[in-house]
């Protein structure tokens, strides 16, 4: 068995490569080049190619096995990619054409279930709660992502979809969203929704840390739409828990760096929780931006 294990996480504008330590976990090689997505789908293949054979040169040897973590999910009904953001992998039998590309077996998960699984594993779980048999990772950003790890292991789901979180109803009459639905959770509480929502109230336009800004300034509408996420956080958040009932919950991407979340966002779970109190931890990731590629990586571990 190799020294190493690998893994790469492909982006939208970039894919990044890491090649890990078995020993003890640490990233030995790290690299990373643009996606030129907009060049079609057989060039993205051999762009990953390029870069597997460009950490191979500098680690001395050829992976065994890839983990890759892939913006979408593997249908495992039809074998195929389906809600892919990079709409040239949709339709696409993405893990036998890597794995026939590449000559070595292959192993595919969502990026926000690579975001749990590393921090379950080498980030703040295993500061927090290293005995954590449930771990909900949420990815908050310009979208609303989610996975979930349970004893140690991604779950996937029947249809592949399992911590699809984002796509729940949370607003019947609510904006359009992409997939098709009305007030999804990410038109909601996303950057771009939380963007949106003030835009809609005070007819100007202000990023999500300026809402912010604003909001500790006393601005009422930065105010409102800072309290309005704290509410919808804790009823969508209070749902994952009363189902699923994880030991943590790990909230990432940049709506995650908003303070009010931690400390008002216990109290409006509670609202909604059925139990009389909370015990599950919420918390900021620890591993940044590497989390995608790490977890990637472990998933052939």
């Amino acid at each position: 068995m190799s020294r190493y294990y690998w893994g790469v996480d492909l982006g939208g504008t970039k894919i990044e490569c890491a090649v890990m330590s078995r020993d003890d976990d640490q990233c030995i090689v790290r690299e990373r080049i643009a996606t030129e997505g907009e060049h079609g789908y057989e060039h993205v293949l051999q762009r990953i190619k390029s870069l597997i054979d460009i950490c191979a040169e500098k680690v001395g040897e050829y992976p065994e096995r890839v983990g890759f973590g892939t913006p979408g999910v593997l249908d495992p009904q039809t074998g195929v990619m389906k809600n892919c953001n990079s709409t040239s992998l949709n339709g696409k039998a993405l893990d036998k054409h890597l794995a026939s590309l590449l000559g070595v077996p292959v192993k595919l998960a969502n990026d926000a279930n690579c975001f749990a699984l590393a921090e379950t594993h080498l980030g703040v779980v295993k500061q927090v709660k290293p005995d954590a048999e449930v771990v909900f990772g949420i990815i908050m950003g310009t979208g609303v992502g989610s996975g979930i790890v349970v004893n140690g292991k991604v779950l996937y789901g029947c249809h592949g979809i399992a911590g699809e979180w984002g796509h729940n109803v949370l607003e019947a009459n609510g904006e359009p969203c992409y997939c098709g639905k009305h007030g999804c959770l990410e038109t909601v509480i996303s950057g771009k929704g939380l963007e949106a929502h003030y835009q809609k109230l005070a007819q100007r336009t202000l990023s999500l840390p300026e809402i912010v800004e604003q909001a500790e300034l006393g601005e009422s509408f930065a105010q409102h739409t800072v309290t309005r996420l704290i509410e919808k956080f804790g009823l969508a958040v209070a749902q994952i828990i009363n189902v699923i009932d994880p030991d943590v919950i790990v909230v990432g991407g940049g709506v995650g760096n908003v303070e009010a979340l931690y400390e008002y966002g216990p109290k409006a779970i509670e609202r909604h929780l059925f139990n009389p109190v909370l015990n599950t931890l919420i918390v900021k990731p620890a591993l940044g931006d590497s989390a995608g590629v790490f977890g990637a990586a472990m998933l052939v571990k």
